[in-house]
């Protein structure tokens, strides 16, 4: 792999926490599977709303939301604050 292809983060995460049920669910790989996609912009399965409003988040410093699928097909939110202090993720469930 050559430097043009290393994928850029966007942004700071913060600190990385996760919900006591998420991390019962969800693999280290999950995880860093999921923090490399969302600090480099790829939000998942958010829907154009979504991803607009992450686009726009960017610019402007709001909270950033993503949705991915473990690799056992559990639903997962991945958030970062907007003061980017935290990312946390969670199961739609721990909303």
């Amino acid at each position: 792999m050559n430097a043009t292809n290393v994928p850029i983060a966007l942004f700071r995460l913060g600190r990385i926490v996760a919900t006591p049920n998420a991390l019962g669910k969800l693999t280290q790989s999950d995880i860093l599977t999921a923090l490399q996609r969302h600090q480099t912009g790829d939000w998942g399965d958010v829907d154009e709303e979504d991803r607009q409003a992450n686009d726009q988040a960017l610019q402007e410093g709001t909270r950033l939301f993503s949705v991915y699928h473990s690799a056992t097909g559990i639903k997962f939110w991945v958030i970062t604050e907007a003061d980017r202090s935290a990312t946390t993720f969670l199961l739609p469930e721990d909303y």
